[in-house]
């Protein structure tokens, strides 16, 4: 197939969606296919949605992939007549963040005429399926396919989780996501104020995407007495990031909305648990915890919790790791888009 794949900005970009978008254009061109990436610059919304004055969607495709970040620039586009199919690539929904009612009210009409544009989708959960079809309305072909959580190689070994585990303090956590509000990094702050110096963290991520919001965190972290227990590392990658979830304890990421949440998975598969928001991957009480966006006062009982009891910690992190076998391999997940993609292309005659 001959498949072109519209992004904002670089393919390279560091983050959980776009690791997705690279490691399925890796796997498409593994299997023969041509795929061409179709870049539009990074703007603010509105400047986004003046991109249908005069964007067209380009010609000499099978099939275009759309990933759902781009959708208020391709209403237009998408709209008028084409003889092969669109599909959209969807983690997570604009409209489904935390900010104010009438704001995602707007958001959630742009996002809506969007999603009905299209001729079917690529979920990274079940989660973000019924999120789209509640917002859509209608049945339209599509295909869940798990995000790819291996690019560190085989898990920890447990008898390495377990001795890791019941080491004398502090209790490492670990943050790792850009730094945005949505990430709820300021919430974890607010918790770790309320825990014995005995727990520190690490911050793994850019600070560079929302600065208003990154200079916040380190007025947060002044104020709250903690410049001695929180280290930021930036945005790293490969062994340095390997590295980071290997002598970390806790992976806690409160944030207020993640379709799916890669990095859970791939602490889990260091034996970390995972304490954050999303319960079609985190087993509350199980594989870690999860708590309410916004809520420190929980968020800080958990960790207290686990400080306190290694032994509880042990269990957490075993049931952890066994989580993360359970994962589907990304060649199964990529195998099984890739036939959804052709199946679909047939149907336009492609």
């Amino acid at each position: 197939m001959r498949i072109g794949l519209v992004i904002y900005g670089l393919l390279e970009t560091m983050s959980g969606g776009y690791l997705y978008d690279r490691k399925l254009v890796e796997f498409l061109r593994a299997q023969g296919d041509v795929v061409e990436v179709i870049s539009l610059p990074w703007r603010n919304y509105a400047l986004h949605l003046s991109d249908n004055l005069r964007f067209r969607l380009p010609e000499g495709f099978d099939l275009l992939i759309e990933d759902e970040l781009n959708h208020p620039s391709l209403l237009a586009a998408n709209a008028r007549r084409r003889s092969w199919p669109v599909v959209s690539l969807v983690h997570h929904l604009r409209c489904s963040e935390k900010r104010p009612a009438w704001q995602n009210a707007f958001y959630r009409l742009v996002e809506r005429r969007y999603l009905r544009s299209v001729d079917g989708f690529i979920f990274n959960s079940q989660t973000t399926r019924r999120l789209v079809q509640e917002l859509v309305g209608e049945e339209k072909p599509w295909v869940v396919g798990y995000p790819p959580t291996d690019r560190f190689g085989p898990p920890l070994e447990a008898d390495a989780v377990r001795r890791r585990a019941v080491q004398s303090p502090p209790l490492r956590l670990l943050f790792v996501g850009n730094l945005i509000p949505r990430k709820g990094l300021h919430t974890l702050l607010q918790a770790l104020a309320r825990l014995p110096n005995a727990v520190c963290l690490d911050v793994v991520g850019s600070s560079a995407i929302d600065p208003p919001y990154s200079r916040r965190i380190r007025r947060l972290v002044a104020a709250l007495g903690l410049e001695s227990r929180v280290h930021f590392h930036g945005q790293v990658d490969g062994d340095a990031l390997r590295q980071r979830f290997a002598s970390a304890h806790v992976l806690v990421l409160p944030s207020s909305l993640e379709g799916f949440g890669i990095v859970y998975v791939e602490g889990m598969g260091f034996g970390l648990p995972a304490i954050g928001t999303v319960a079609e991957v985190i087993a509350d009480g199980e594989t870690g915890y999860l708590v309410p966006p916004e809520d420190p006062v929980t968020l800080a009982d958990r960790l207290a919790a686990l400080a306190a009891d290694r032994e509880l910690l042990v269990r957490l992190s075993l049931k952890a790791l066994a989580r993360y076998a359970q994962q589907p391999t990304w060649p199964d997940t990529a195998a099984r888009i890739r036939t959804f993609l052709l199946n679909l292309a047939k149907t336009y005659g492609v």
